[in-house]
């Protein structure tokens, strides 16, 4: 039986002033003794699959009592800094070809990058595992690796990358592949009708350290990444579009110096929302399922630094509020996905908490 949070009481949770509706929910530990998850994805029978950032890919089975298992033959990652193993996310057409694609940090200490790797699922083992994109960016920094992954609905695939934190302007060239969103085909090779002839894999440009991406079912692609002190974004991306860092921000270094005068210029793009001071967002999910109708449509954002969620409120495609949500969880936020038995679930250091409506039987 799933164990429910010791002296956790069900939570009201009041809507935000254009909500008519409340959401009613309580919180479960799904699963407990992890090390660093960092993202999750569910195989079609409910199991899920979750990567650890220091390499480790885990199949997770809660039909009965949790069984954890290790996945073998996952990639070799860098794992120093903020590298290590990302993303994982399956093929769209999973069921027939059974293949799993990972992001992770590879290389070494003084020339390393973000990389996608994919293989087939039989089993424990990832069969036939082959790494189909290196950044053609390298940097010496373990630092700003991006990492997110979310496949499109013709099938292309979008790679965040980070600018690498020492290599900011990197973000501003389109030659490089240090703070853009790329996109490829299914093998990794430049997916056709990307924006810049001369840069086949630049979707978009001007980022700075994107984890959080996710396409709702409509196709819009929303993500957002980590400003320096102050100035994280929630963007809609749009081809070709340049989303100004570090030329344009509303934050400033860590050392309070100023990174740029300007929070807006011409030909740049402004965010949807961004954050002073920062959150430190991490892992995006769009809701678009049945199960809490009052949050159908919100986006939410996980926050490392506030130990929190952040639920975004849109109506008719307009924002119309932000609220403070499962606070209670009081650890940093990794990641935010929807299951598919339509229930949030939450990314912790140590565990992943899934958010249940709160009459729901255990």
């Amino acid at each position: 039986m799933l164990s429910v949070f010791r002296n956790m009481l069900v939570i009201l949770v009041l809507g935000l002033s254009n909500c008519s509706l409340a959401a009613e929910y309580r919180l479960e530990t799904w699963v407990d003794g992890l090390d660093k998850p960092w993202s999750i994805t569910f195989l079609p029978d409910g199991s899920a699959l979750v990567t650890e950032l220091g390499g480790q890919l885990l199949h997770i089975d809660v039909t009965g009592e949790p069984v954890i298992s290790r996945i073998e033959k996952a990639p070799e990652v860098y794992f120093a800094g903020q590298g290590g193993l990302f993303d994982v996310v399956l093929h769209p057409r999973f069921p027939e070809n059974q293949l799993v694609y990972l992001s992770f940090a590879e290389g070494s200490k003084n020339d390393n990058g973000t990389a996608v790797a994919r293989g087939r699922l039989s089993g424990n083992t990832l069969q036939d595992l082959e790494v189909i994109f290196r950044n053609y960016s390298r940097k010496d920094t373990p630092v700003h690796y991006g990492g997110r992954m979310a496949f499109l609905p013709d099938g292309s695939l979008l790679l965040t990358t980070g600018d690498g934190f020492d290599y900011r302007e990197a973000a501003q060239d389109i030659d490089s592949g240090l703070g853009k969103v790329l996109r490829m085909n299914d093998d990794g090779t430049p997916a056709g009708g990307n924006p810049f002839p001369g840069a086949p894999y630049v979707y978009s440009y001007g980022h700075r350290n994107p984890q959080g991406l996710a396409v709702s079912r409509s196709g819009e692609i929303w993500l957002h990444e980590h400003g320096p002190r102050g100035g994280d974004e929630l963007n809609r991306i749009k081809p070709g579009v340049n989303y100004g860092w570090p030329a344009i921000t509303y934050g400033v270094d860590y050392s309070g110096a100023v990174i740029s005068p300007f929070t807006e210029r011409e030909g740049m793009a402004q965010p949807e929302y961004y954050w002073v001071p920062s959150i430190a967002p991490s892992g995006l999910a769009i809701y678009e399922a049945d199960v809490f109708p009052a949050w159908k449509g919100s986006l939410f954002v996980g926050a490392l630094v506030n130990r929190e969620v952040r639920r975004l409120d849109f109506s008719a495609g307009e924002l119309t509020g932000e609220e403070s949500v499962f606070s209670e969880i009081a650890a940093r936020i990794r990641d935010v996905r929807t299951g598919p038995d339509g229930m949030l679930y939450i990314l912790t250091p140590d565990r992943i908490v899934r958010v249940v409506p709160a009459n729901a039987a255990d």
